[in-house]
């Protein structure tokens, strides 16, 4: 639903304007008004997705009217005067429409709108649900980027966690804790073995009863995280048959 509000001078296209809006029925019209000074003031106040918005207007012109507002909704023109039409689209105006205008012009323009409006919606969306493919970590004194991707395994040593990646052959060693590192890394990606290892799952080339082999290294499996194992096991044999 596109929150929208109408803004037009003249009483008579005020009133057709909202009984179009009325036949859309992914539009909600939340107010309309024949000042656009009292609209700006709601602006402010209010989220609004849409504004149909006249051009010719007293006190300030519709075009004045967008360049006024710094958060700026999506606006369709809709206006008796053709001439204004590529200032219009230069400020990024989703369409411009010229009186009279026929109920399916109308419905074409308020279908562009919800488009764009689904795809910024999209946008927003996957961006808040991107997660880093990294994290950093302090160690030699300063604080270093680690690529998950980067991870072979982490050893847990005390105080401290020995993190061994595939573009080196010197192991980073940081002052953490196992279960801190634990929660940075994706779960996905990492199962823990044992209280003292962590491996990413990408990197294990074997599993025996008691042993994870990563290449030619052997690393433990303890008592308590067997069933973590065998529930990885058992998700390689269903992807199998």
């Amino acid at each position: 639903m596109l929150r929208c509000i109408a803004i037009d001078d003249e009483p008579l296209a005020l009133e057709l304007l909202e009984d179009n809006i009325s036949k859309v029925p992914y539009l909600q019209l939340v107010a309309s008004f024949s000042n656009p000074l009292e609209a700006l003031r709601l602006l402010q106040t209010e989220a609004v997705d849409l504004v149909f918005l006249d051009i010719q207007m007293p006190g300030i012109t519709g075009l004045q009217f967008i360049q006024s507002i710094p958060q700026k909704p999506m606006f369709i023109l809709v206006t008796a005067y053709e001439k204004y039409a590529l200032e219009g689209y230069n400020l990024n105006v989703v369409d411009y429409l010229v009186k009279p205008v026929a109920l399916d012009r109308f419905i074409k323009a308020c279908g562009k709108a919800s488009e764009l409006y689904e795809l910024k919606h999209a946008s927003r969306e996957a961006g808040k649900t991107a997660e880093p493919q990294y994290f950093f970590v302090n160690a030699d004194y300063s604080m270093v980027k680690v690529d998950f991707g980067d991870i072979v395994w982490v050893e847990g040593l005390k105080d401290y966690v020995k993190i061994h990646l595939k573009s080196t052959s010197r192991p980073m060693i940081t002052r953490m804790s196992m279960k801190a590192i634990e929660e940075q890394l994706p779960p996905a990606g990492f199962i823990r073995i044992h209280k003292s290892y962590i491996v990413s799952k990408d990197q294990i080339t074997a599993i025996r009863k008691n042993s994870v082999f990563i290449g030619t290294s052997e690393l433990p499996i303890s008592e308590s995280y067997k069933d973590a194992i065998n529930a990885l096991v058992g998700k390689g044999n269903e992807e199998g048959t």
